[in-house]
């Protein structure tokens, strides 16, 4: 292995927007994440659905009338 082309390879802290910390090794140090494996819907088992400018209805009365046969 070469030296002196690997960047340092720090323990450092990994903060999600839930509250979660985590420690990792990483190159870089003290990374803010949005969503951990603590507040992932697929690992929570819990989904939320955000209806934005009324998609989901509009989808639904487009396609009415193919459920209806």
């Amino acid at each position: 292995m070469k030296k002196d082309i690997h960047p340092d390879y720090l323990s450092t802290t990994v903060t999600c927007a839930c509250g979660n910390i985590m420690e990792m090794g990483s190159t870089k140090a003290n990374i803010k994440i949005e969503i951990c494996s603590k507040c992932h819907p697929f690992f929570t088992g819990k989904q939320k659905l955000i209806d934005t400018a009324g998609r989901i209805e509009r989808f639904r009365k487009k396609y009415e009338k193919f459920q209806s046969k």
